[in-house]
């Protein structure tokens, strides 16, 4: 499994390109201008199945529009998610005096869900909280996975709850689904450096205990 970050937009919205040896792959997040992405998935002539959104604040989405017609099946977000695309409101954009609306995605994911690009598999953990239709997801490889948290899990924290849509307890009760995945792991969040399942159960202040 390849993995490339690329921190976009203003909040540096961690992007991340992931693809297996034979140049399958998909990309998470695009959340600001994508040039250097695009750029990337040129040069490595990657074929991109997917863009998939771990839910749809307007610094996850800002991207879309420099890579969608470069991804075969489109972009897929969690159903509950869905209308942050097309609304400007929903998505906050308007918030940030940059009204952000964008066609429907081509699909919508729910939890259970499970997707194959190449060799991977990607399964789908719904984990409302910081938005409604918030997901994580864990990318297997072969002998190789890791997990994709968005904005439901970072580095010794979690995502903000205050903002319209979110809850703390319902993310706190999120957290729990990932309370039985291996300490190893390796999580990829929305924002911040990578971390591990182990890692965060140990430090992170809001792990349920």
């Amino acid at each position: 499994m390849n993995i490339k970050r690329f921190p976009l937009g203003t909040l540096w919205t961690n992007c991340y390109l992931i693809w297996d040896d034979s140049g399958d792959g998909f990309v998470i997040d695009p959340g600001g201008p994508a040039k250097e992405v695009e750029d990337f998935i040129r040069s490595q002539d990657i074929r991109v199945h997917w863009i998939i959104l771990t839910h749809g604040h307007s610094d996850h989405i800002g991207g879309i529009a420099d890579l969608r017609n470069l991804s075969e099946n489109g972009v897929a977000i969690q159903s509950e998610d869905a209308e942050c695309l097309t609304s400007a409101s929903k998505n906050l954009s308007t918030y940030m005096g940059d009204a952000l609306e964008l066609p429907s995605a081509e699909k919508l994911l729910n939890d259970g869900d499970r997707l194959k690009v190449g060799k991977m598999t990607l399964d789908v953990i719904h984990t409302p909280g910081h938005t409604p239709g918030g997901i994580c997801i864990v990318v297997t490889d072969g002998e190789e996975q890791i997990l994709i948290s968005g904005d439901t899990l970072f580095a010794r924290s979690i995502g903000r709850s205050d903002l319209p849509g979110g809850n703390e307890d319902v993310l706190i009760e999120s957290l729990k689904k990932l309370d039985g995945l291996p300490d190893k792991l390796r999580v990829f969040p929305g924002h911040g450096p990578e971390t591990t399942i182990g890692a965060e159960k140990q430090y992170n202040p809001y792990w349920p205990r």
